[in-house]
């Protein structure tokens, strides 16, 4: 009866043991980094009066200019329309802030008026916020002036990234 004493003794100072370790690990721990891996994106931005699908090549962090030193929490972004048609490919620089990245773009071809595939368009600029972790944000899309002369404006459009 003893030995059998001993072992369960053992087994629940092992128990107790394990248990502090693990509670100690997380403890102790370093807060958990929220920020996006470097990799190819889908942009689906499904609100928005647009016949583009979009693919965010983020490869490579932000650099400081003329030199090869990497900008901490900063995401060099080259945006690639499917198909370039009446859509322009550019790159701007995400920056990570509060784990939410925000990244603006200057779009040339923004507001389509009329027909979605051959009437006018109107510059916009648009700023994409989103969230490190889940990668859903919204886009605020702002413009001078808007379709058949109405006033200038901006809408908000939801959209999410997905890795490729």
């Amino acid at each position: 009866m003893q030995v059998s004493s001993s072992v369960e003794e053992a087994g629940l100072k092992s128990l107790v043991m394990a248990t502090a370790l693990v509670a100690s690990a997380v403890a102790l721990a370093p807060p958990a980094a929220a920020q996006m891996y470097l990799g190819n994106y889908e942009l689906s931005m499904p609100d928005r009066r647009d016949f583009h699908t979009w693919v965010w090549s983020a490869i490579t962090p932000c650099k400081l200019p003329n030199t090869n030193t990497s900008i901490p929490d900063c995401i060099h972004v080259l945006t690639l329309p499917r198909p370039i048609a009446k859509a322009v490919q550019s790159d701007a620089d995400a920056y990570l802030v509060n784990g939410q990245y925000s990244l603006t773009i200057d779009d040339p071809f923004g507001l389509r008026c009329g027909d979605i595939y051959y009437g006018p368009t109107i510059p916009t600029h648009d700023v994409y916020t989103w969230d490190a972790t889940t990668l859903a944000g919204s886009m605020v899309s702002t413009f001078d002036a808007g379709c058949d002369g109405a006033p200038g404006g901006s809408f908000t459009y939801p959209f999410s990234l997905s890795r490729m």
